[in-house]
């Protein structure tokens, strides 16, 4: 971990967090060949789309995407692992390298941050082991006519949670994000999973947990407010909790100052570019963008702020210059 605490950090400024990584690999337009390359050529199932192969068979194109953000300022990089778990690789029949797959993200990832923080110490850059919901619900079942049943259990979640989280750590990831959290039963296995990490390895880490409201109802996908998941959560030591993905900036706000006057940790915010066009593709502009993140910082609501779907080193580049002129939100965050 860089010589700074990021838990000074933060009581210091504004961190930011990196954009999209599914947005600026879109731009490769890499092929079914590319995401096989040579040591998956004769895989038995497409694999066009599995975006965290790529950390295997594309390993350069993930570094620069990595050293582009950080060069616009990020201060956290994500790991390109959103679905790197076994029930998430099911769809490909690559449960068996879920490990390497994480690993190798985090190594990627941690030697470039490791060569920015050399070249400027006063702004150490870190890496946060991205983990994401799954493509499955423990909460709800995804047959209307059966609503009792279950696609997967905690305990199943809690296993490939507790398999990616390992492998990240040891890649060398300085903390670990639990992101777009739809289901907060989902979370709890991750965040269940972490903890008997940390007691294995004998190590403490910083954690951070982003939920995302799913729409104009101000809920999450399993039904919670704001509030309701802060409360659901709370009851670990995070480094900061908040909210990502599928509303905008400006959209974000009343949730963020739910969190903000309610949670003893830091918040963080990384919404999408806008809401998405008739054709899903997001127009919001860097300046865009950044017009409406400047509502979090005058009102006081944010320690960490970054990009989701749409956004790219331009957007934050935005984000890093705005910041600076902003002190962060107040904080004792328990360590």
């Amino acid at each position: 971990m860089p010589m700074q605490s990021i838990y000074d950090l933060l009581e210091k400024r504004i961190l930011v967090l990196d954009g999209a990584m599914g947005t600026m690999l879109q731009r490769y337009k890499f092929t079914e060949d590319d995401f096989r390359g040579d040591r998956f050529k004769d895989w038995p199932c497409a694999l066009q789309g599995n975006n965290d192969l790529l950390s295997l068979t594309q390993p350069e194109a993930i570094e620069e995407v990595h050293r582009l953000y950080l060069e616009a300022g990020a201060d956290i990089i994500e790991t390109n692992t959103f679905s790197a778990t076994a029930i998430a690789m099911a769809d490909y029949q690559m449960e068996a390298i879920v490990p390497e797959m994480n690993y190798e993200s985090a190594r990627i990832a941690s030697k470039v941050a490791a060569e920015f923080t050399t070249k400027n110490p006063d702004k150490p850059r870190f890496v946060a082991g991205s983990m994401g919901p799954t493509n499955k619900t423990a909460s709800m079942s995804p047959d209307v006519n059966d609503p009792g049943y279950r696609a997967t259990s905690f305990a199943e979640l809690k296993d490939a949670y507790g398999e990616q989280a390992k492998s990240l750590i040891k890649g060398g990831a300085d903390l670990l994000l639990v992101e777009t959290v739809f289901d907060t039963l989902n979370a709890k296995a991750a965040l269940f999973a972490i903890a008997e990490l940390k007691e294995e390895l004998q190590i403490d880490f910083p954690v951070m947990v982003s939920g995302t409201i799913t729409d104009a109802s101000g809920r999450t996908l399993s039904g919670q407010t704001a509030e309701a998941f802060l409360i659901s959560v709370s009851h670990l030591p995070l480094l900061s909790v908040g909210f990502n993905c599928a509303l905008g900036a400006s959209q974000l706000t009343p949730h963020l100052q739910v969190l903000s006057d309610k949670s003893v940790f830091a918040i963080s915010a990384h919404p999408n570019a806008g809401l998405p066009n008739a054709f899903g593709a997001y127009d919001q502009t860097p300046e865009q963008m950044a017009d409406q993140i400047r509502e979090y910082l005058e009102k006081g609501l944010v320690n960490i702020v970054g990009g989701c779907c749409g956004t790219t080193p331009d957007h934050i580049h935005a984000i890093a210059e705005l910041v600076k002129e902003y002190e962060p939100r107040a904080l004792t965050v328990s360590r």
